[in-house]
């Protein structure tokens, strides 16, 4: 029987092994993997992409808010995500539930909630804390449906177009032609139903910003 494999990604080491500790615990012949940053996932997951559920902090270096979870929806749907995060937002659940995570866990759940919690979702099942109302409206689920339809591509390039970088400096990190780029452009704007860039950089600050960017960590 193949071991569940679990990647625990989160910028702040004594947290990461706090939560691999309370895995381990629970679930005895699981592998734990570690990673500090999203593109320390994405080379974990480029060598190997058997893994069984990612646990993904919500504000690392590289990445603010829900961004980077709508990057791993897209580039590897196959794979469960759960967001562990200090913010407990109601809108913040609700979208990431929106883009697809199989879960959401508050920093602030005690040992056993968040081991019961993985539990629930290594089930199949989508966890939430009972408080939350799933049905809830939230104002930017329009937002989060035209996001989802990007590619993995174009999520990498709206990312970095909320940078602040040109095309010249996208197609560079991207190691791709700035051809390639506009186009990539283009297709978010049409997308996302907005006319410039400037809207465009907008909506992924919309993302990135709000109560899970001033209180997630």
């Amino acid at each position: 029987m193949t071991a569940t494999r679990i990647v625990i990604v989160d910028d702040h080491p004594l947290f990461r092994k706090a939560l691999n500790q309370a895995l381990v615990t629970s679930l005895p012949s699981a592998e734990i993997i570690e990673a500090g940053s999203l593109d320390e996932l994405t080379t974990t997951l480029a060598a190997d992409r058997a893994v069984d559920l990612v646990l993904l902090d919500l504000t690392m270096p590289g990445v603010r808010g829900l961004s980077g979870l709508l990057f791993l929806r897209a580039q590897y749907p196959e794979i469960p995500v759960v967001v562990v995060s200090a913010s407990e937002d109601a809108t913040t659940i609700r979208n990431a539930i929106g883009f697809g995570a199989s879960g959401y866990i508050p920093k602030s759940q005690p040992v056993e909630g968040i081991r019961m919690a993985v539990r629930k979702v290594l089930e199949g099942e989508i966890w939430v804390p009972p408080d939350v109302d799933l049905e809830g409206q939230s104002v930017e689920a329009e937002l989060v449906a035209r996001l989802s339809t990007l590619t993995p591509q174009q999520v990498r390039v709206l990312m970095m177009l909320g940078e602040g970088l040109l095309n010249k400096q996208i197609a560079y990190r991207l190691n791709v032609s700035e051809a390639t780029i506009k186009a990539h452009v283009s297709a978010i704007l049409q997308k996302l139903g907005v006319d410039s860039r400037t809207q465009a950089v907008i909506a992924i600050n919309k993302l990135q910003s709000g109560d899970w960017q001033r209180n997630a960590s």
